[in-house]
């Protein structure tokens, strides 16, 4: 399972970002590690700043440490820049836009509406969060799920982003859908990360 039993919060101490919404007002009162020595820690090795990073790009997606890899060495195939295309891999899976198209609050809500069976695409069920989207695919709330409780919320726009909806998605909320209108723009993607550091930390 890629989902962790630790909680959120601390989790997002730990990383130094904030996963969940909820997380947000805890993160910013206390912007450092959880534990008696959080403040006052040391600066980390080189090698602890690119696991960091690698764990944080993780927790983003809410992905296992086999999903990472693969994503990663299917990214370093590619024309583009590997780093690049690492995170742009990752922003295809099917619960990473199920999220940032408004329909989920959290990536783990996302995931768990994929893996329960509300989602299709192309008229499909999937139920594998980790799909891969192509550009001109169709993903929305299957008929049979639209008048549950936490899709009546995102209908009314309860689980829109804070910021614009990103440009490379064209969504319809009142219609719980959404298509992928073209690959996306690393610069477009909502991910703090400093993939370079990723992908020195997989290359090593």
């Amino acid at each position: 399972m890629a989902n962790q039993p630790r909680p959120k919060v601390k989790k997002s101490r730990a990383l130094g970002i904030a996963l969940t919404p909820k997380a947000v007002k805890y993160f910013e009162a206390r912007p450092y590690p959880p534990g008696e020595h959080g403040r006052g820690r040391k600066q980390n090795s080189d090698y602890k700043v690119r696991l960091l990073e690698k764990q944080r790009l993780r927790a983003q997606y809410d992905v296992s440490e086999r999903q990472l890899v693969r994503a990663y060495e299917r990214a370093a195939k590619t024309t583009m820049k590997t780093g690049e295309a690492l995170v742009i891999e990752l922003e295809r899976r099917l619960d990473a836009l199920v999220l940032r198209s408004g329909i989920a609050r959290t990536i783990y809500q996302a995931r768990q509406m994929v893996v329960h069976g509300h989602i299709q695409v192309n008229g499909k069920k999937v139920d594998k969060p980790s799909f891969r989207v192509r550009p001109d695919d169709v993903v929305q709330v299957r008929e049979r799920s639209k008048e549950k409780t936490l899709f009546t919320i995102a209908r009314e726009g309860g689980f829109a982003p804070d910021g614009e909806t990103p440009r490379y998605l064209q969504v319809n909320l009142k219609s719980l859908a959404f298509r992928l209108d073209r690959e996306p723009n690393r610069k477009e993607i909502p991910v703090i990360c400093d993939e370079q550091l990723v992908v020195e930390y997989y290359a090593r």
